[in-house]
């Protein structure tokens, strides 16, 4: 295969499929798959509390970094090399992880586990494009975007139950199997991409790096040092801003910049990148809200809130098997609107969550928004690239794959400290009305009106209960609105229509 272009004449087409897959879910359930195994990791490696956060953040920041870079190391070292040296690294460095004897070394391998893990996403979204034909683009990202969507949701239970049963280390030993059968079936089908030598702009390079870099450890260190009222994350942000404005000034005045940015000049490209933002902060932000809202509110064990949660992954690939196959038939923009109204109504029935709530309204709320961002995921995963020009395809999907995982970064940290400080301003607001000239305080619990501390402590621990729920409320209407906000900027996105080129293949127009 020398050019994108030719992918009609590769054989073996569902195989590969296959072991791109096998790649793809193995680094996106390692997102969260080591979440739950901290406490663990904590007094075997000899680590404090503080420091054990080091773990993801080595890994967040690492994969940050390289990502942007996966376009030009595809083009000097070849798409297929990169690729199976990055699952082959990746691996090993897992085995690492899973050997590790300090918290030192955990950090080490984690952080290469990142460096070698940010090509694999963007890598099988461009394989995936590149070996089916135009018609057969919806069907391809719904199998990619069902791995992409699936690992973060099944990573906290799966790592859960592999910690509870053998341990923690066997949250990393699982990659071993995994990896050497996608990398197997990789080598033996994956077709070859000619090579392009293009200059690298290493001071782009180190700009953009630097930007990323700043924000994720600010974004991931944030809640640790209470934000702003800490000098590291004000020099983070500083650094963060320099870096993005120095790379933006760079790109555009430089003969060969790191990123070409002609790739911006395209609408659906550019509109693209803002929804996959937006799904970012939707996915990851409302996937952190539950966990700990159902083991805090609810008391659920780690085992019953993956079950609990489980149905939101079948939605999306129920949502996601069926789009892929109309989407050929039905504009991908009325899909779109249709699986955001989808996440809207789910994130409503979210913020009427109270701790007398039985399962089935999480059950049916997940099932909603799973259906709606499958449907959202597959059309602008296809939308996106249908109108750019091939040869910027391996760039696009690395800032794709960034710009999502920026996006899932910060919808968390803000979710996360809004649940922080309007707890506490619930908590004060509510004990307000804890007092003895209360007669409701009288009537429900008599010995606390009369201050006894035991039944003062019972009561104190019921409105923490409630201070918690309506913070949560709270967020997920703040994730409502700003899905129905990003609606009507779907009509941004232009319909794409594909016609012959000189070559045979098909090329995209717009209307």
């Amino acid at each position: 295969m020398s050019t994108p272009e030719s992918f009609r004449e590769v054989p073996h087409r569902g195989l590969i499929t296959v072991a791109l897959m096998l790649a793809t879910i193995m680094q996106a359930l390692d997102t969260t798959i080591a979440n739950v195994a901290l406490p663990t990791m904590t007094g075997d490696l000899g680590a404090s509390p503080d420091n054990i956060n080091w773990v993801l953040t080595s890994y967040i920041v690492a994969a940050a970094i390289m990502t942007p870079v996966t376009g030009w190391l595809a083009d000097r070292f070849g798409r297929k090399e990169l690729f199976l040296t990055a699952v082959v690294g990746f691996t090993i460095f897992s085995m690492l992880c899973g050997l590790a004897w300090s918290l030192e070394t955990m950090v080490l391998f984690r952080l290469m586990q990142g460096v070698f893990g940010a090509a694999i996403v963007p890598l099988s979204q461009t394989f995936l494009l590149d070996i089916n034909p135009r018609e057969r683009h919806g069907q391809a990202m719904a199998i990619w975007g069902a791995g992409i969507m699936l690992g973060p949701i099944l990573g906290p239970t799966l790592g859960g139950w592999l910690t509870e049963n053998f341990s923690w280390r066997w949250v990393f030993f699982i990659n071993l199997p995994v990896g050497i059968i996608a990398f197997l079936g990789m080598a033996a089908y994956l077709p070859a991409v000619a090579r392009r030598i293009r200059s690298f702009d290493f001071f782009g390079f180190a700009m953009l790096s630097l930007g990323v870099g700043a924000l994720q450890l600010m974004l991931d260190r944030g809640g640790e040092v209470d934000w702003f009222s800490s000098v590291e994350i004000w020099i983070e942000l500083g650094l963060s801003i320099t870096g993005f404005w120095v790379f933006l000034i760079h790109t555009l005045t430089a003969e060969q910049p790191f990123i070409d940015p002609k790739i911006f000049l395209d609408r659906n490209f550019v509109t693209g990148l803002a929804f996959i933002f937006v799904m970012g902060v939707l996915i990851l932000a409302s996937m952190a809200l539950l966990p700990p809202m159902l083991s805090t509110i609810f008391g659920y064990p780690t085992l019953t809130i993956g079950i609990v949660l489980g149905p939101r992954g079948v939605g999306t690939m129920i949502a996601m098997l069926v789009v892929g196959r109309i989407m050929h038939k039905v504009d991908a923009r009325i899909l779109v609107v249709i699986g955001f109204l989808l996440t809207a109504q789910s994130l409503y029935t979210m913020s009427s969550f109270s701790p007398q709530m039985d399962n089935w309204l999480i059950l049916s709320s997940g099932v909603i928004q799973g259906l709606g961002m499958g449907m959202v995921f597959v059309p602008l995963s296809t939308v996106a690239f249908a109108t750019l020009d091939a040869r910027f395809r391996t760039d696009a999907t690395a800032l794709f794959s960034l710009v999502r995982n920026l996006g899932s970064s910060i919808g968390v940290s803000v979710v996360t400290v809004l649940l922080v400080r309007n707890t506490q301003v619930n908590h004060a607001e509510l004990s307000a009305y804890i007092n003895p000239f209360n007669p409701n305080l009288w009537a429900a619990s008599p010995a606390a009106a009369g201050g006894d501390p035991t039944a003062l402590s019972q009561v104190d621990g019921m409105v923490n209960i409630q201070a918690m729920m309506i913070s949560y409320v709270n967020d997920f209407k703040l994730l409502m609105m700003m899905t129905l906000i990003a609606i009507p900027f779907v009509f941004l996105l232009r319909k794409p229509k594909a016609g012959p080129t000189a070559g045979g293949a098909p090329a995209a127009h717009m209307d």
